[in-house]
């Protein structure tokens, strides 16, 4: 990771206010005092002494690249330890940039400590169902980032095999775009594109293989990789989370229509309702507050992701 921003720092606003624990100046474990290097819309990051960086999840939400006013009590945590959960069944597929660095008491179950990773500019997503923008773009032009569709396809239909369908890590305040492989590889090389679409389906199918065991199934995944020092790709951030993916119960699973998941979808469902009163068309005006029957069942969806995907209770 560079800094300012880690792997997989989300473009869009950002917010002062970081959550549960999260205040600038907490002092590392030697006393020394951590340095704030970034603020994303969801995480901190701070420099721990010694040079690691220690990645911070927080209790914030986005939707619609805003940063909601409303927090989701032990989001952060259940991200990082479900994150940590897939690093380690990862592994042998793929490095990851964990080091192993003591974490300050204050942020104790939301935060990684990770060596800095020279980030690959693309978003490396996989998509084993269409849905979201690959559903826009498969009624557009029967593809999906140039790769053809079987017609005939419905929302939530799944594909014949997953794909690899990459998109531009967006400035911020705009959105990401999907492209095709071969603006990867014109930006990248194609042996670097290669190996990112290698990596981000062997992530899939592994993902999707031991959530498929809860009863969870993985629509798309997107992943962050990066370079070490010795050149090898690392992956970094977050992964195979709620905020990384689309998670669907595999029992209410019924092409033809969106279907309901276990991520913040949930969120953005009210948003868009007449209950909200927000239209996120209408211009500057920001989200509202979240009230809260949404702030529990939005808590209580993460909860049941994590639960069925790694087998144990949360805390």
């Amino acid at each position: 990771m560079t800094a300012p921003g880690p792997a997989g720092t989300p473009s869009g606003q950002a917010s002062g206010a970081p959550g549960a624990a999260t205040t600038p100046g907490q002092d590392g474990a030697a006393g020394a005092p951590l340095r704030h290097l970034y603020s994303g819309k969801v995480r901190e990051v701070y420099q721990l002494p010694g040079g690691p960086l220690l990645l911070v999840a927080t209790d914030r939400i986005s939707a619609y690249d805003y940063v909601l006013p409303t927090l989701i009590p032990d989001k952060g945590k259940i991200l990082t330890q479900l994150s940590l959960w897939w690093f380690g069944r990862l592994a042998d597929l793929v490095p990851n940039h964990l080091v192993d660095a003591p974490i300050p008491a204050g942020f104790a179950g939301r935060a990684m400590a990770c060596q800095r990773l020279s980030m690959i500019g693309v978003e490396c997503v996989a998509r084993g169902y269409l849905a979201g923008s690959g559903w826009q773009d498969y009624q557009r032009t029967g593809a999906v980032c140039g790769v053809t569709i079987p017609p005939g396809l419905a929302e939530g239909a799944r594909l014949p095999e997953p794909i690899f369908t990459p998109a531009t890590k967006a400035p911020r305040g705009e959105h990401d775009e999907n492209i095709p492989v071969t603006s990867v590889a014109a930006q990248l090389g194609g042996d670097t594109a290669a190996e990112l679409e290698r990596i981000t389906l062997e992530v899939y199918r592994r993902g999707a293989g031991l959530a498929a065991n809860g009863g969870i199934i993985v629509a798309d995944t997107k992943i962050e990789l990066g370079y070490d020092a010795q050149g090898r790709l690392l992956l970094a951030d977050e992964v195979l989370t709620p905020d990384s993916s689309r998670f669907w119960p595999a029992d209410r699973w019924r092409p033809g229509h969106p279907q309901p998941s276990f991520d913040k979808q949930f969120v953005r469902d009210w948003l868009d309702s007449p209950e909200s009163g927000w239209d996120r068309h209408g211009g500057a005006e920001p989200p509202p507050e979240l009230p809260d029957w949404v702030v529990t069942r939005t808590r209580d969806l993460y909860i049941e992701a994590y639960e069925r995907i790694t087998g144990d209770r949360w805390p």
